[in-house]
Parts: structure tokens; sequence; C-alpha cells
């Protein structure tokens, strides 16, 4: 993140969306698994859609599909 030849530069290292009152994990480039991060603070699994997943396997994932 910064100015490179007068042009910003800056990188998404973590994506987080709320809709429709669940936490919607867009991307992670962290070493931090955050879905649990959240779990152990207290979110419901329920709660938590993990969105860098396909539509079709986020049903064996253990948390929301969407």
């Amino acid at each position: 993140m910064g100015w490179k030849n007068r042009r910003r530069q800056y990188g998404c290292v973590l994506h987080l969306d709320l809709k429709d009152g669940k936490i919607w994990i867009q991307h992670n480039g962290t070493e931090i698994d955050i879905a649990n991060e959240l779990v152990s603070l207290g979110v419901s699994k329920e709660d938590i859609v993990l969105a860098f997943q396909e539509p079709l396997i986020r049903q064996y994932t253990g948390f929301a599909v969407g």
C-alpha cells in the first residue's frame, strides 16, 4: 500500500462483507483462519459464509451456504 510513480498502489489483504445479517468472507490473504477466529469470539457458524468457496462446495464446510 502506498504510492508509485504518482499512482496509488493498493492490495486488499482481507475482504469481509456484512449481508443479510451474515459475515461473508470474500478474501483472506492472511495466515489467520478468520472464520474460526470469529467462531472463537462467539459468532455462530451459521452466520459466516465462506464466499471464496464455490457455492456448490459451501454445504460441506460446516458454515452457512449464503
